[in-house]
């Protein structure tokens, strides 16, 4: 997805990640009710409300109020739409409050957008000098400065490590954790200046030395993870019955949240062999359709960078 500044005005252009494969996982039907709960800029969503007839309806949700103002103009022909700023984290309690009690589908496109991207202002990107933000919903506290300014060096050696599988997590905290003895780190071009000394020149050429620490830290200002194998049980509880769920995710922590909660949701049984019939009480949920997480095909990879590394998994429920 492209962002481009027109005077005060921000025109989005989609790229949205396996479009058709996403469209086809979700098998719409035309009366029934989706959810895209990672909106964006509606790249997928208005492929999906084509579908859909004049009695079906789509729920679009986001936390990000700038997406929701792109995701309006984008989606204004069609008038079987809903948009809710909110957390797809809380599913439930939107469906709730909306007096909807199962819908048809359900898409996560997981991460950060493109647009959030590109729009520097934010503070998501470590090009260029901007605040450090990296909030995707700006009415929250919890910024990206307040996390490198206050946190201990332990807690930002482990966030770094796990939500960055970064190998210098330490030597990265131990130095921000100096820096700022002498002063806020306030922008994005001092944080990435002070990772760039923390890693050896010759370890340096897998991508930016800052994209991993960035990462981590957007994970942490956004809980991104922490609650996301609760959110795919919920996504799927709000199932009909061959209701279908997608999900991409960008990252492996991101995968293997969705992979364990989807078979969790699918159900084992873990009876002896040699028992005649089940007696652990194990029940399904419903089947993955996807036994391998479905990827973008190599010319979407050439065209759309961000797909490179997208995994989509798809449960139906039963």
């Amino acid at each position: 997805m492209l962002v481009i500044l027109r005077g005060a005005k921000l025109e989005f252009k989609h790229k949205p990640v396996m479009l058709n494969e996403c469209i086809e996982g979700l098998n719409i039907k035309p009366d029934g009710v989706y959810i895209d709960g990672t909106l964006g800029g509606a790249g997928h969503s208005k492929e999906i409300v084509k579908k859909l007839s004049e009695q079906g309806l789509l729920i679009g949700i986001d936390r990000d109020e700038d997406a929701l103002h792109a995701a309006k103009e984008n989606l204004k022909e069609f008038q079987n739409v809903k948009f809710v700023k909110d957390n797809h984290d809380n599913i439930k309690q939107i469906l709730e409050d909306m007096g909807i009690e199962k819908v048809d589908g359900i898409l996560l496109d997981l991460g950060v957008s493109s647009y959030q991207l590109d729009e520097r202002n934010r503070g998501f990107s470590y090009l260029g000098e901007n605040e450090l933000d990296m909030r995707m919903d700006k009415a929250q506290s919890l910024t990206a400065k307040e996390i490198v300014n206050t946190y201990a060096e332990s807690d930002l050696a482990n966030i770094i490590y796990e939500y960055g599988e970064e190998r210098f997590s330490r030597q990265i905290a131990r130095n921000i954790c100096e820096y700022r003895k002498s002063q806020e780190i306030q922008t994005t071009k001092q944080l990435v200046e002070i990772i760039e000394k923390s890693i050896p020149k010759s370890k340096q050429n897998d991508g930016h030395p800052a994209k991993r620490t960035f990462q981590a830290i957007r994970i942490e200002v956004n809980n991104e993870i922490k609650p996301l194998y609760n959110t795919v049980k919920d996504c799927i509880d709000c199932l009909n019955q061959q209701g279908r769920l997608c999900i991409i995710t960008f990252h492996s922590l991101e995968d293997r949240a969705v992979k364990n909660a989807m078979l969790d949701a699918k159900g084992k049984c873990s009876c002896p062999s040699d028992l005649p019939y089940c007696v652990c009480g194990s029940k399904s949920l419903g089947k993955i359709i996807t036994k391998k997480p479905i990827i973008a095909t190599r010319e979407e990879q050439e065209e759309n960078s961000r797909s490179k590394s997208a995994k989509l998994r798809i449960f139906e429920k039963m």
